[in-house]
Order: C-alpha cells, then structure tokens, then sequence
C-alpha cells in the first residue's frame, strides 16, 4: 500500500520511528535520561492514540482519542526544545521533530474542533 502525505497512520509511525532512531543516538546522562524517555513516550503514542481513533466505538470515544493525539503531540514539541538545550549538538534534528510534532499538533487539533459537536 502506498503512502501518501494524508495517511496519518503511515505519517505518525514514520515520526515515532524518527524519535526512537535519534533517541537510540543520545548519551544518557543524570539530565538527559528522563527527556528521552518522555520523548519516545509522547512521540510514539501519538500513532497509538491515532489507531485507537480510527477504531472508536463512539463518537465522543473518538474525539476523546484525537484529544489525546493532540495532548501527545504537543508533548512532544516540549521534550524536544528540552532536549536540544540539553544536548545542542542534535539541535537540527529535533528542530525537525519539534516541526513534525507542531504540524500533527495542528492536525490533530482541526480534526478535533471538526468533530465538535455543534450547539
């Protein structure tokens, strides 16, 4: 099956397989250590969330999925900014995850209102 840019299974586990790849590459340190693993906790549960939506039972089951997508991603952007401080020399990729992160963040955050119910 061919990916394509609007495939937000495909596109959320490409990122999470990003996160652990730059992740397996950080010296762990006393400061470190907990940032990367909040990091690959948020960063790879967003395709979590994301699978679990796409199978909700309910309505409100899946927007309460996507707002967790959402949660999940702007996660995400905060470790990666810690993370760059504490380890500048992987600034530049994790300005690239900080960018993906961001993007579903917005994503996430659209389909949510989307799926608002109206009053």
């Amino acid at each position: 099956m061919a990916s394509t840019p609007y495939d937000l299974e495909e596109r959320t586990t490409v990122f999470a397989n990003q996160i652990i790849e730059l992740c397996l590459e950080l010296r762990e340190t006393a400061v470190t250590r907990p940032l990367i693993s909040q990091l690959v906790r948020s960063g790879t549960s967003i395709g979590a969330n994301y699978c679990e939506a796409d199978d909700a039972e309910s309505k409100p089951d899946f927007r309460h999925k996507i707002a967790l997508c959402r949660k999940e991603s702007r996660e995400a952007k905060y470790w990666c900014r810690l993370l760059a401080k504490a380890v500048p020399e992987k600034k530049v990729p994790l300005r690239s995850l900080w960018t993906e992160a961001n993007e579903l963040n917005l994503i996430f955050s659209t389909i949510f209102r989307k799926s608002t119910p109206v009053k």
